[in-house]
This record gives structure tokens, sequence and C-alpha cells, in this order.
């Protein structure tokens, strides 16, 4: 039987509470924990234990939440620990509990612990509250999961987590189809997170990385003399992935003079270093992912057949951004928690910038999301993401969808026809050259805001251009609020 950690043993009063607690949650079906200040699991329902098996409850007592919940989610980073520790509550959120052979899906709300009464033991910080997902129909679908490193919310990436679930036995060989971008890395390391092999090594290599000369002996490895500059043995990728993953990244580029080598990895298990006629065993599992069309490389002649059918043993389809906008706002604001964790700072966004990071279409997909988080974050310059934060090439796409839906709206015609206050037409500025001609002066640009009482939505109508634009003049010159 595992001991309870000294410093999460309770007494007297306080384990009353807690076991009244306990109960209570438990009737309702649900199991509750509370966390430290440090976000170690200090109390612990018993009920876990019929969702994780005997002795989940005595074996997670006393250790960091995230190693329950993923760090996805409670992790220095993680989007719930951090609203947890602005006092804020967050509700309905998905995770994986204790990722392997007892994986079980929950709904997770956590909150700051209210000590009202004396009651309470004072070292307990922070509730947690699970319920198995499948009870909770009310935010099926609107709350996002975390698995493994993947954070989601859409059907289409739910599906994609479902699969990474039902490979948590398996040692079949994957392939990941989808754009640059949307993160086959990630569902790559998710698969071997959540497998048996998840204790030995992940090994990751990108074909269209290395040079064809190279590829082979960074794969196979070589014996010294093999060719040269051969001065030593080299052991290869197989083999520092042996009893784990090895995940070969834009196999679509894979040369076709190696294409046979790698194949009868495949189907016999052995291989030969580069210059040596010893075969060697190996045990690894194989992950291979493109943004390239394999079945058309196959009838170029480009790929050979047999092993498109070899790697397509499970094939899954990773969709684009564009195609699951209900990822974004949660994988942003997880991003960014991560940005801001490396740079130190503590930022937020303001609902017009989470309406450009809707609106925007990204072509290069979760990659170009975090890079322009990163842009956005380093310009910066208050607490605030606003809109002319982001990547300037961004903003011009995003301007002409927000202009559009702008003119769309009848709101400008009601409030002129309810007598609300106008404000200067844009005027050109005859000093600005630079700006262009549409731009209006400084001066029309503040009595519009005047006008308006600072409501940018109303202000940027009157001028005629989209908020994000009307941001951007303001910083321009240099008008605060």
């Amino acid at each position: 039987m595992v001991e309870t950690p000294p410093e999460c043993r309770i007494e007297g009063s306080q384990l009353v509470a807690f076991e009244a607690v306990v109960a209570a949650f438990a009737s309702l079906g649900r199991v509750c924990m509370a966390l430290d200040a440090d976000f170690r699991i200090r109390h612990l329902s018993p009920l876990l234990d019929q969702l994780l098996g005997a002795g989940a409850a005595e074996r997670f007592k006393g250790r960091p939440v995230d190693e329950l919940l993923g760090a996805e989610l409670f992790g220095p980073a993680g989007p719930m620990r951090q609203a947890v520790e602005a006092g804020e509550r967050r509700e309905g959120w998905r995770a994986w509990l204790g990722p392997g052979a007892a994986a079980r899906l929950v709904s997770v709300t956590a909150a700051p612990l209210l000590h009202l009464t004396g009651a309470c033991d004072p070292g307990a910080v922070y509730l947690i509250v699970l319920r198995p997902a499948d009870e909770d129909a009310a935010t099926r679908g609107a709350a996002p999961t975390s698995f493994a490193g993947v954070i989601a919310r859409s059907q289409g990436m739910l599906k994609v987590l479902r699969h990474v679930e039902s490979l948590q036995h398996s040692d079949a060989t994957v392939l990941l189809t989808g754009e640059s971008g949307v993160g086959k890395g990630v569902i790559a390391q998710a698969i071997h997170t959540s497998s048996s092999r998840r204790d030995r090594s992940f090994v990751a290599v990108n074909c269209a990385a290395l040079p064809e000369t190279l590829l082979e002996s960074e794969l196979f490895g070589h014996v010294r003399g093999a060719f040269t500059g051969a001065v030593r043995d080299r052991v290869g990728r197989f083999e520092l992935a042996a009893g784990g993953t090895l995940f070969l990244d834009e196999i679509g580029d894979f040369p076709l003079h190696l294409q046979a080598k790698l194949l009868r990895v495949l189907q016999e298990r052995t291989f030969e270093r580069v210059g040596d006629s010893r075969s060697q065993a190996v045990d690894v599992r194989l992950i291979a992912a493109t943004h390239r069309d394999l079945r058309r490389a196959v009838q170029e002649a480009r790929f050979r057949e047999d092993l498109y059918y070899r790697l397509r043993v499970f094939p899954i389809e990773i969709p684009p951004l564009r195609e699951r906008r209900e990822d974004v706002e949660p994988l942003a604001r997880y991003l960014l928690a991560h940005v801001c964790r490396r740079s130190g700072r503590a930022l937020r966004f303001s609902p017009d910038a989470l309406r450009a990071l809707l609106e925007y279409r990204w072509p290069g997909n979760v990659r170009e999301l975090e890079n322009a988080l990163e842009y956005a974050a380093t310009v910066a310059q208050g607490q605030t993401l606003q809109p002319e934060d982001l990547p300037p090439e961004m903003l011009t796409v995003v301007d002409a969808l927000i202009l559009g839906a702008d003119q769309g709206e009848p709101q400008a015609a009601s409030s002129r026809r309810s007598g609300a206050p106008r404000s200067p037409a844009p005027a050109t500025d005859v000093g600005a050259g630079e700006r262009g001609p549409s731009v209006p002066r400084r001066d029309q640009v503040l009595a519009a805001l005047d006008a308006y009482r600072w409501r940018m939505a109303e202000a940027s109508r009157a001028l005629g251009v989209s908020r994000t634009t009307l941001w951007r003049w303001m910083r321009e010159m240099k008008i605060e609020r």
C-alpha cells in the first residue's frame, strides 16, 4: 500500500470536513481534489479508484496535479492553472486521466477554494472536480479537450484524438497526413506518449532536411571506413529508438533508392549499417508523416506502392486550421501562455484581437498561429494584445473581412437616425503624403473618437474603416486612450 505523504496528512476537524465534502461530491458521481499553492494534490477522493483502478487515489496523493491531468492544462503555462491563479473559475474542459492502460476522458472544473469558515484546511488553495465526460452533455462539443499535448474543440480534431486513444494498445505503423504546420509532429508525440512505449525514446527525423548522402547513415548508422570521413562507428536513429518510437517526418521526400531498405525494416524488422554485412534486429514503432499526396507520388513512380501500403496501416488525416475554427481560441490561449512564460510577461487578448485571429484563414496553420503570437507578444506595449500588434500581412486580410462585415451591418445608419453624434468624414490629409490620401488627419480621428465616447466599433464605422485599421492609425498618430 502506498503511504500518504506527510504534507498531505490532516487530522481532527479538517479531516472530518474534507470527508464530508468527498461524500457530498461522491453522491453526485464526482471526484473532488484539493491542491496546495504549488498545485500538488493535497486531498483526493477515493472515488478516483473507480476511474483509474484500485490504489489510484493513494498513488497520486501528494503528486503534482499535472501528472494526473496533463501539463497542457495544469503545467506552469497551462490555461486552467493560469486561470485559477488569477482567481477565475473554469468549467467543462476535458482531459484524459492517466494516459496509458487505464486512460479515461473526464470533464474538469477548477476554481480557487473559498475559505468561508475555519473548517477547511488552510493549506488547500484550489478545488478541482472531475466527472466522466460521457455524463457531461451540457459541455459536450463546447469545451476544449486536452490529451497528451494536444488541445482541441472541433469535431475534426476530436476524431483525431479518438484515433490516438484507440492506438494506446497497438504498435501499428501510423501514417499522418495534412498540410504543413497542422501539428503532425505533436500528434506523433501524443501517439507515443499514450502508448506502452512511452517510457522509451521518441526519435524524430525530418527526411526533407537531410541530404540524400547523409540520410542513410543518419537512419541506419555506419561502420568505420564505410565511406570517406567515416572515422568511427556511428549509431543510427533506428538503434537510438530501440524499444520506442521513430517518427519519420516528410516521408514523401524519402529518396527512392532508400525506400527498399526502409521497406525491409518494416517487413523483417532487420537492417544493416552502411558498410556492414551483418543484419541487426530492431524493435521500433514507426510513425510517418507527410504533407504530400502519396497516392499521386505512387502513380508517378516517385514512391513505392508496397512501401506506401506498409506505412498506411493506420492512416490519420489532420484537418487544416481553417476547417476547425473552434480550435483557434483555445489554441491561441494555450500558445500565448507558453510565449509569455518564455518572456516572463502576462498578456491577454483584447476582444478585437481575438476576433482578428478568428477571421484569419491561417494558410500556415498552427505553426503560423504560434509565430503570429510570438510577434504580437514582442511588439505589444501593454498587458493586452491589440489587433495592431498582430503581423502586418495578417491584418491586411483581416481588415478587408471586418470592414466588409461592418459595412453590411445596419448599426451605423440606425445610430444616425436615432440622433447619435456624427464625426467628420475621412478627408485627405495634405501634410501626410507618405500615409496616403485616404488617411484622415489626427484631429479628425480624435473628433470621431470623442464623438462616440471612444467606442471603437462605432468610431471605426463612422470613419469608414475596420477597427483594426483604426487601432493602427491611433498607434501611428500616437493617440492614447
